[in-house]
Formats: C-alpha cells, structure tokens, sequence
C-alpha cells in the first residue's frame, strides 16, 4: 500500500541528502502541487521536482512554514 504523502507547507525550510553544485543543502519551498518548487538558500536558484522524489531527498525539516501546524 502506498505510503500517503508528506505535510510540506509553503516556506518549509529542508536540508537535502545531497548538496546543491553551490555547495548549499538548504532549500526553502516556494510552490506546492504535483511538482514542488525550492530555492537554493545560499545562491537563489529556484528548481522543479516531482513530489515523490522530493520526499526521497529530504534529510531533515531545518525549520515550518507559517501555515504549518504547532505539533509537526
């Protein structure tokens, strides 16, 4: 069975298992839907991914966006 997907909320900061070619790991989320849009945090670029691999390379929550809930 599936696993359902992950509560990303908008400005959720992450840190990715891989670095980006900036050398940064830490993204900022800018759009949601099927394909979720981040900014690099140290030099700005802004990148498309398709939700399911975006799950697979998050590491960690850095910190919540605002609409997200005070428990998660």
């Amino acid at each position: 069975m599936p696993t359902p997907p992950l509560a990303l909320f908008l400005d959720d900061v992450v840190r990715t298992r891989k670095p980006h070619p900036c050398g940064g790991d830490t993204w900022r989320i800018v759009r949601l839907g099927a394909e979720i849009g981040i900014r690099c945090e140290t030099c700005g670029r802004k990148v498309l991914l398709p939700r399911s691999e975006f799950e697979r390379r998050i590491k960690r929550f850095v910190s919540r966006g605002p609409d997200a809930p005070a428990d998660s």
